[in-house]
């Protein structure tokens, strides 16, 4: 029997899907970590080329080990020992079959929104590879877009920015404050209102809080 929490999830789960899918996105709904990786494995053929972006998300999951233990040609960035080798696979992303990432937050109507520092997550989403996967926790889902942006800025952001340990306001004192520094991270803010070309884009809702 289901707790409150998960009949929660799935309801919300199913009215993300629906307003995915009347956006054009391929969407499903995995209860937690280990449908998310067999669910994973079911969709991307083996023998593809794959890379990801920074999230934390699909390391967290084990889906990043899953794809380098597998039969898949990967490109992974965090085996780069140098600035000009991590730059030379955000460039190889966008001749990759798949393309791994995250949200930093999500409607409940369906717009996806990420804020990014470099560009190259948000690039290789909108354009170039020729499948774009999401794995998204339900904890990324805010009421609305406005309240979506608040939520990559405050919250992600602030987080993030302890994570790679830069200097800025938020990395002070965990609150954003619309700032202009050399190291921030919010450059470039992607709201995705749909997929195209249709099912080029596929986003994996995860029962579970993931990243940040």
């Amino acid at each position: 029997m289901n707790t409150p929490q998960e009949t929660r999830n799935e309801r919300l789960a199913a009215t993300l899907i629906r307003h995915l899918k009347q956006r054009h996105y391929d969407a499903y709904y995995c209860h937690d970590t280990n449908e998310l990786l067999e669910k994973v494995k079911s969709l991307i053929p083996e023998g593809s080329t794959i890379t990801w972006g920074g999230s934390d998300s699909i390391r967290s999951t084990g889906v990043t080990t899953m794809l380098r233990d597998g039969n898949y040609r990967v490109f992974d960035r965090d085996e780069a020992t140098t600035d000009d080798e991590k730059v030379a696979i955000y460039r190889k992303a966008f001749e990759c079959d798949y393309y791994l990432a995250s949200a930093n937050a999500i409607s409940e109507d369906g717009v996806i929104v990420n804020i990014d520092g470099n560009g190259n997550r948000v690039a290789a989403i909108t354009w170039g590879p020729k499948h774009v996967v999401f794995v998204v926790g339900l904890n990324k889902v805010c009421q609305d877009v406005d309240a979506a942006i608040k939520r990559a800025r405050s919250v992600a952001a602030p987080v993030n920015m302890a994570r790679f340990n830069l200097n800025t306001p938020c990395s002070k004192d965990g609150t954003c404050h619309d700032c202009k520094s050399p190291d921030s991270i919010c450059n470039y803010v992607s709201i995705q209102r749909m997929s195209h070309p249709a099912g080029r884009h596929i986003v994996l809702l995860v029962g579970e809080d993931l990243g940040y």
